[in-house]
């Protein structure tokens, strides 16, 4: 039997226009501590968004998305947030912001594989 493991994930969100608290969900990141996970996943539906928000700037919405992935993965180009610890880089992700890119509360679970866990996640929380 495969051991469980403690994970942390949070929704990423798109709020189009903040005082109006409206947003969708278009990916999921997620932290398993003890088997070194940081990911997040990303799954844009472009045909929702050009309809909820027909006005925005794509291009800067993917770019600020996107940056998520790039922060995760660590290395030369995710800036100095993606050279910190794991567990650092998630809370700096996850921390309140009022911008158009936001993310759920922290939610824990218990996983045996995180790369798994976070497709299931997608798959239930933003398709």
């Amino acid at each position: 039997m495969q051991e469980s493991h403690l994970f942390e994930y949070a929704v990423i969100r798109v709020v189009p226009k903040v005082e109006r608290e409206e947003f969708f969900n278009v990916g999921v990141i997620l932290l398993c501590s003890k088997q070194k996970f940081l990911q997040a996943h990303i799954q844009l539906n472009e045909e929702r968004l050009i309809a909820l928000c027909p006005d925005l700037d794509r291009t800067e919405l993917q770019e600020h998305i996107h940056s998520f992935e790039r922060i995760c993965a660590g290395g030369p180009d995710s800036g100095s947030i993606g050279q910190l610890p794991l567990a650092e880089r998630f809370r700096w992700l996850t921390a309140a912001r009022s911008t158009m890119v936001q993310t759920s509360q922290v939610h824990p679970g218990l996983c045996t594989d995180p790369q798994q866990m976070l497709q299931h996640l997608v798959e239930q929380l933003v398709v």
